[in-house]
């Protein structure tokens, strides 16, 4: 079905809310519509204030590591914020902001996190600028956890990088190519390579140490 004009989308959305299961297929379009227009214009709004987004992206066939050890995933997305806050000239600190999930959960997470940051090489260097103290909040009253929510939807389904195997979903493109214009792009010496670039989203198909890998 073709695009909607503003205002006439404005009213078959309103039409199928107030609808409900009775609404016919150009209200649901609609309302489809003005879903995705929202959250493009979210993430119009986060350009604008030259917000950087980090994502740590992982099959969920990749396997795991050994409960002890902090995810790879977390130490890469650690990493990356840790390069976004040190090319800053004012040198801030970083918070680190949870979803609280159940919360025998989040105490191993904390744990996990305690060790990085105080018993690895790297993970004390990086205490040097991102608070390791997590906060735990609930989305559904964290704007900015909500906006996390919307960016890891959009990854899931609309973004592919190599290595990336399922299909994505065509009508998120628009929206896939918003979130990746608000990556940071930071650049480090890596392996005698002085100007090796490091993107702020990272794909992981193993989440394990390189110990354990090595153990098999």
């Amino acid at each position: 079905m073709s695009e909607f004009e503003t205002e006439e989308r404005r009213e078959l959305a309103q039409r199928c809310l107030e609808a409900g299961d009775k609404a016919g297929k150009r209200e649901l379009a609609a309302l489809a519509q003005a879903k995705l227009a929202y959250v493009g214009d979210v993430f119009d709004i986060c350009a604008r204030f030259r917000c950087k987004l980090f994502a740590s992206i992982v099959d969920s066939s990749s396997p795991r590591p050994n409960p002890s050890h902090l995810r790879k995933d977390y130490a890469y997305l650690f990493e990356r914020f840790f390069y976004y806050l040190e090319d800053k000239e004012t040198l801030p600190s970083g918070i680190i902001v949870f979803d609280e999930s159940e919360k025998s959960q989040s105490h191993i997470l904390l744990e996990q996190m305690d060790r990085y940051f105080k018993s690895t090489a790297k993970g004390r260097q990086r205490a040097s600028q991102i608070i390791p103290e997590p906060f735990f909040v609930h989305s559904d009253l964290t704007t900015g956890i909500q906006i996390a929510d919307l960016v890891a939807y959009i990854i899931s389904w609309g973004i592919r990088f190599e290595g990336m195997r399922e299909p994505a979903r065509i009508e998120l493109n628009d929206l896939g190519n918003q979130v990746c214009r608000l990556r940071y792009r930071a650049i480090r010496e890596i392996e005698n390579n002085p100007d090796y670039v490091i993107w702020s989203f990272s794909l992981i198909t193993d989440l394990r140490t390189k110990d354990e890998r090595e153990g098999e």
